[in-house]
């Protein structure tokens, strides 16, 4: 289980694999892999981990293509389908497409031997809408599988800009500017300025996972991150002691936080979304997580009792957690991948769909997610923040890197990893919780 389980507590901010082909009409009759349905209805069967509303959204990105192509697609939510989904496919009972949250569960399926290569189609598609480290997280050994579909942009600070206003700060450009920004709002108000929740069930600590990796990334680097997913740079070498660091003068300091919850070991007790009611009603000033957070603001209320604006004036916004030097763009981002298990020809024009632009636009139109796809209109998106943020992972000048733990051994990265951010939380020394993270690669 890694990001996405967290993203479906929620719903997620999708970035949406796309490319553009002409959809050939559809045989009839075309069976094998369970997608010749009664009546000579060909229906092609999908099967994830987004639940609820947001799998009604993704029914409804179809309607287009069936009425184009007569090929019915029905997708079905799994709240355990990480858990379930390797089970299925072993025991020979594989949907005809999944879709796969983490590369390390993608990993997984493809040593089943079960999961189809991409087809030149779709292989062309990524390289036309995608920047290349999207097609190398789809791939094993070389080979190219799946290709992106859902995903998140990581590493939003998401604040009052009301109360920006009030007290006369701005939106920092550099890590120093934010430590600043930070003393100067404990300064004016008393009050800790950060908030943050690191509960999750048994997922409990991944938020503080996400902490550390965007500040490995911002201030040690594209090349360090990979080393350090990689086990070239161990956790209890500098450049991950230093991401340890730069958090702890945040979230282990009792004058910064827990706005609104109580001390630092109430980041351990605190649910991961319910920072969200607590910026929107103005007691917390800041709190770090993702895009899909923008959707937690539409259930809560703000200090008039009112649903909260997300808009750059409005009651809550968000910026990037800056780099240390201004504008390097060095972001962590997280996604789903399209992954078939069958080479009927329903099934793979249905695949193939799914890389296009004009899958993209359908679901980005549809509401509360966005596309990293090159070729989708980012004006399609249904808020500002969300189409600022699908036009930083479709500019090729930003550097994306995949979410750590989700690229990391289940071992370590859902694993030591979480363990050890709640065990930081509650005390324990950065070295001896550095050391007992690295401990998962020998479990």
């Amino acid at each position: 289980m890694g990001m996405s389980q967290r993203y479906r507590l929620l719903a997620p901010v999708g970035l949406l694999a796309v490319g553009a082909i002409a959809l050939a009409g559809c045989a009839e009759g075309d069976s094998g892999g369970g997608t010749s349905g009664s009546g000579g209805e060909t229906t092609v069967r999908i099967s994830g981990g987004i639940t609820g509303s947001e799998a009604d959204l993704l029914n409804q990105s179809f309607e287009q293509f069936t009425q184009d192509t007569g090929i019915k697609v029905v997708y079905t939510g799994d709240k355990s389908f990480e858990g379930n989904i390797v089970t299925k496919v072993t025991g020979g009972d594989a949907p005809d497409i999944a879709i796969v949250p983490q590369p390390g569960l993608l990993k997984t399926l493809i040593g089943t031997g079960d999961v189809k290569k991409a087809s030149d189609t779709v292989s062309s598609n990524v390289d036309q809408y995608w920047g290349k480290d999207w097609k190398s997280y789809g791939s094993e050994d070389g080979t190219f599988y799946a290709a992106p579909m859902l995903a998140n942009l990581k590493g939003y600070v998401w604040y009052s800009p009301a109360k920006f206003k009030e007290w006369g700060v701005e939106v920092p450009k550099t890590l120093d500017e934010l430590m600043t920004l930070t003393a100067t709002i404990q300064q004016k108000t008393g009050a800790a300025p950060w908030c943050a929740g690191f509960a999750s069930g048994d997922a409990s600590g991944w938020p503080g996972t996400d902490w550390i990796e965007d500040m490995v990334l911002r201030q040690s680097g594209a090349d360090v991150y990979d080393q350090w997913v990689a086990n070239e740079v161990k956790f209890t070498d500098a450049p991950i002691k230093e991401a340890f660091e730069a958090t702890g003068k945040i979230l282990l300091n009792p004058s910064y936080v827990n706005a609104g919850f109580g001390d630092v070991k109430s980041i351990n007790s605190v649910a991961f979304a319910d920072v969200a009611a607590k910026v929107a009603d103005g007691s917390c000033p800041m709190t770090h997580q993702a895009s899909f957070l923008s959707s937690n603001f539409l259930t809560v209320k703000n200090a008039a009792g009112q649903t909260p604006t997300v808009a750059p004036d409005g009651d809550v916004y968000a910026f990037l957690l800056p780099g240390v030097t201004e504008g390097q763009l060095a972001v962590e981002g997280g996604g789903e991948f399209v992954t078939a298990f069958s080479d009927d020809a329903n099934v793979q024009k249905v695949v193939e769909f799914m890389s296009t632009p004009d899958f993209a636009n359908a679901r980005v139109k549809l509401g509360g997610v966005i596309s990293a796809n090159k070729g989708a209109d980012p004006s399609l998106a249904s808020s500002e923040f969300l189409q600022e943020a699908m036009k930083t992972l479709q500019d090729p000048s930003t550097t994306l890197r995949f979410d750590a733990s989700d690229l990391m051994p289940a071992t370590v990265g859902s694993g030591s990893f979480w363990k050890g951010m709640v065990s930081w939380i509650d005390g324990t020394p950065t070295d001896q919780v550095l050391s007992d993270i690295q401990a998962g690669y020998d479990n």
